[in-house]
């Protein structure tokens, strides 16, 4: 078989990659597009009187605006990494979300117990992935 006749499967890979590249770019598209929405969410936010309420506001929506910042790097990364999601970007946006669902949901201690805990299993899931045995990069 010559380098240059594909197989079946060959192509059905291709065409699969070129779903998966396509379906991320519209995916990234629309991140941007929330990215945006998210900055005028904060800047209204940032002008409203009431400082209370506003300052939670702002805290969730400046965590909100991290976790699309980490799904847009996480998708250029993805590109740069020759299709392959690195482990530890994951992880950061799991912790950054966890962080986000503690600061919006702190009324019962159990629960932002149980969510610390998951984030220290997620940064000890982020240091062994960073270990020299595990890492691939």
């Amino acid at each position: 078989m010559t380098p240059s006749v594909r197989t079946p499967a060959a192509w059905l890979a291709f065409a699969l990659q070129m779903v998966l590249n396509f379906g991320l770019i519209i995916l990234a598209c629309i991140l941007v597009v929330f990215l945006g929405k998210e900055t005028l969410h904060l800047a209204n936010v940032l002008l409203n009187v009431d400082e209370q309420t506003s300052s939670y506001l702002l805290i969730e929506g400046i965590v909100t605006y991290f976790l699309y910042f980490e799904f847009i790097a996480l998708i250029v990364k993805y590109f740069q990494a020759g299709y392959h999601f690195p482990l530890r970007y994951f992880v950061y946006i799991g912790i950054t979300a966890i962080i986000r669902l503690i600061i919006v949901d702190h009324k019962n201690p159990f629960d932002t117990l149980a969510y610390s805990i998951a984030i220290l299993i997620l940064v000890i899931t982020l240091w062994l992935a960073n270990s020299q045995r595990l890492k691939r990069e």
